[in-house]
Parts: C-alpha cells; structure tokens; sequence
C-alpha cells in the first residue's frame, strides 16, 4: 500500500466531521507511540512552551544520572539515546527555540558529565556534531535571539 501525499490527506481530512475526526485521533494515537506522543504535545503541551522545555531538561537531567558509567561503550548508548529523543522532542515542537535550548542543555549536562568525555574520542566527536548543530539553527534565529543564545553557546 502507498502512502497518500500531505495534500490528499488534507482533502481527505477536511471531508470528515468532527466525531469522524475525533476518531480517527484516538485510532492513530493507539498504533504508535510516537504518535500518542506527538498527540500530547499538540493538544496539552503546545499551549506552554517553556514547560514543555522544562520537563524534558528534567527528563534529560534523570537520564544522565542512571548512566551506566561502568564502559565508555555503555556510555555512549546512552548519550546517543538521550540525543535521539530531544531530537524527536524538538520535531514535535517544531520551533527552533527549543531545539537550540535543549541542545544547549544536552551539551553543558554532557560537559559536566563523570567521567569525563574528553578520554573518548566518539563522544568528544557527538559533542562537537552537537555544538555544530546549534550553530546551524541559531543563524535561523531573530537577531535577538541569536544574541543571546550565542552567548550561552559561547560559555560551553
């Protein structure tokens, strides 16, 4: 089966009463996670933007603390895990704000992290791709807020 474009989907969409819209929300919510998740953050955490950011900083900040820190290999793991959900949470977002902010939080709890990442070359390489990723999307900023993100680029 072939998937439909975005713009037969939007005509599709459109033909369908609220109820019918309804449903089809809570039948797509029950096949994937990712799904359900992007249907809490559209419905319940886009109204508030900086706590959505908060909670997951809060979220990260667990994260780091439950790292195994027995083997670099297990480290990286679980740093490459933590990367790719602030990604997925950013996507949902779609603001480049919070994108920048969470990066910017990922890469100060990775620079404080013990033991120390400087003894290994993968993660010291995922810090630098990060730090450049940041770089990218702070240029598509307002000036202001280039300004001031900048400044706490700069402090790592």
């Amino acid at each position: 089966m072939k998937a439909a474009t975005v713009r037969q989907l939007k005509t599709e969409l459109q033909e369908q009463t609220q109820a019918e819209l309804i449903e089809i929300c809570l039948r797509l919510s029950k096949f994937k996670k990712e799904n359900k998740e992007l249907l809490t953050y559209l419905l319940v955490e886009s109204y508030n933007e900086s706590e959505y950011i908060n909670q997951i900083k809060i979220e990260m900040s667990e994260q780091f603390k439950t790292i195994n820190t027995n083997s670099y290999h297990y480290i990286k793991k679980s740093v490459r895990k933590i990367l790719r959900q602030i990604k997925t949470y950013a996507r949902y977002s779609g603001k480049k704000e919070t994108e920048v902010e969470l990066l910017l939080f990922f890469c100060s709890e990775l620079k404080t992290f013990k033991p120390s990442i400087q003894k290994n070359v993968t993660l010291v390489n995922l810090y630098n791709r990060t730090i450049d990723s940041i770089k990218k999307s702070i240029a598509t900023l307002h000036e202001d807020l280039q300004y001031d993100y900048q400044l706490e680029l700069d402090k790592l």
